[in-house]
C-alpha cells in the first residue's frame, strides 16, 4: 500500500465531484419539495383579501378541497358578493369585514373564525394594495400604506393565529408576497419594497418555526390574470400607466392563469413547502437576477425607459377603472377583463 502523500485531485476531477454533489443536492431538494406531507389536509382556512382576485380563487380552491373557509376584506358589499359566489359551490362561507392594518380588528377576526370552526389550522395573508407610477410621484404615505398592509398586516394575522397553532403543534401559515420582492420592477416601488420586506420577515420566521409543527409558506407569484388592475391605483399619466400594466397582466406570454397558480399554492401549503415562485418563467427570472444581477438590471432599465414619464395627475391617484383608454380595455386585455368578471373584481 502506498504510504506517500495522497494523489492530487485534478481540476477535472474536482469539477466532476462538484457537479455530482450539486446534482445530488438538487435531486434531494426536488424530492423534498415534491414529496407529499403526511400532515392532515386543511380542515379550516382563513383568507385575508378573500373577496376578489387571487384571494377569492384561493378561498374557492380550499372549498373545492373540502375545507371550511372564512374570508375577510374591507369592502362589505364586495365581501357579500364574494360570499354569495363562493357558496354556489355548496358550502357555507364565513365573511367578516376587516382591515388588516388594524391589529385589534385582526385579533377579533381570527378569534371569530376559530370559534366558528372550532379551530383554525390554515391562515393565508393575501390582502394587498398596489400603486403604479414613477418614483417622483410616490409619496411617503404610499410606502407606509404598502408596508402596513403587506408587512404589518402579515404580522398582525400571524401574531393572532400562531399561539393556538403552536399549542396544538399543527398549523399552516401562508404569506402571499410577489416576485417583485425578489426582482423589483420600475414604477412599482412601494409594492417592490413592501413585498421584499414581507419575504425577508416571512422566511426568517419560517426558520424560527422549524420543529414546532407549524409550517410557513412564502408565495412569490409573477403577473397573474386575476382582473385586479382595475382596482389598483395609478399615478402620473394614469391612463398610460394603466394601459401598460393591464396589458402585461393579460398577455399569456408574461402572465399566468390565476386559477392554476391558486392550485399550485394550496398544494405547496399542504406540503409545508417554504417558498413558491410561479410560473416557471418567474423562477428563471429570479435565478438570472441572483447569478447575473447586472444583466437583470440592464433588462429592467430597457423596460423603464419605455414606461410613461412623470406628469399627468402627479401624486394624485386614480383607480384602474377610472383610467381606461383606447388601449385598455381592448382585445389586448380581453383575458383580464374576463377574469375580472369571474373573480369578483367588478360589481
Amino acid at each position: 500500500m502506498h504510504q506517500g502523500r495522497p494523489p492530487a485531485v485534478t481540476s477535472r476531477g474536482a469539477d466532476g465531484a462538484l457537479a455530482a454533489a450539486l446534482a445530488a443536492a438538487a435531486f434531494g431538494l426536488a424530492a423534498g419539495v415534491g414529496s407529499r406531507s403526511l400532515r392532515p389536509p386543511t380542515a379550516s382556512a382563513l383568507v385575508t383579501g378573500g373577496s376578489r382576485g387571487f384571494g377569492f380563487l384561493l378561498a374557492r380552491e380550499y372549498l373545492r378541497r373540502g375545507a371550511r373557509v372564512a374570508i375577510c376584506a374591507r369592502d362589505a358589499d364586495q365581501l357579500a358578493r364574494a360570499k354569495q359566489k363562493l357558496e354556489e359551490l355548496g358550502s357555507p362561507v364565513l365573511a367578516v369585514p376587516c382591515d388588516v392594518r388594524d391589529p385589534g380588528a385582526v385579533r377579533e377576526l381570527v378569534d371569530t373564525a376559530r370559534q366558528h370552526f372550532g379551530g383554525l389550522d390554515t391562515v393565508i395573508h393575501n390582502a394587498g394594495v398596489i400603486q403604479v407610477g414613477p418614483f417622483s410621484h410616490m409619496t411617503c404615505a404610499d410606502y407606509e400604506d404598502a408596508l402596513r398592509v403587506h408587512l404589518f398586516g402579515a404580522m398582525h394575522v400571524t401574531r393572532a393565529a400562531l399561539p393556538a397553532m403552536l399549542e396544538a403543534r399543527h398549523g399552516r401559515i401562508v404569506h402571499v408576497a410577489s416576485i417583485a420582492g425578489l426582482v423589483p420592477f420600475p414604477h412599482l416601488l412601494p409594492y417592490d419594497a413592501s413585498k421584499a420586506a414581507l419575504i425577508g420577515w416571512s422566511e426568517g420566521l419560517a426558520a424560527e418555526l422549524a420543529g414546532s409543527g407549524v409550517t410557513l409558506t412564502t408565495v412569490c407569484p409573477a403577473l397573474m390574470r386575476t382582473g385586479s388592475p382595475r382596482n389598483a391605483r395609478f399615478k402620473g399619466r394614469h391612463r398610460q400607466e394603466y394601459a401598460w400594466f393591464s396589458i402585461a397582466d393579460s398577455l399569456p406570454a408574461v402572465s399566468i392563469g390565476a386559477e392554476r397558480a391558486a392550485r399550485r399554492v394550496v398544494r405547496a401549503a399542504e406540503r409545508g413547502q417554504a417558498r413558491v415562485v410561479v410560473p416557471a418563467a418567474a423562477r428563471f427570472a429570479v435565478a438570472v437576477h441572483g447569478v447575473w444581477p447586472g444583466l437583470s438590471l440592464a433588462a429592467r432599465r430597457v423596460v423603464a425607459r419605455r414606461l410613461p414619464p412623470p406628469g399627468g395627475i402627479g401624486e394624485r391617484s386614480a383607480l384602474g377603472s377610472e383610467s381606461e383608454s383606447a388601449w385598455s380595455p381592448s382585445p389586448l386585455t380581453m383575458l383580464n377583463e374576463r377574469a375580472a368578471g369571474e373573480n369578483n373584481e367588478r360589481p
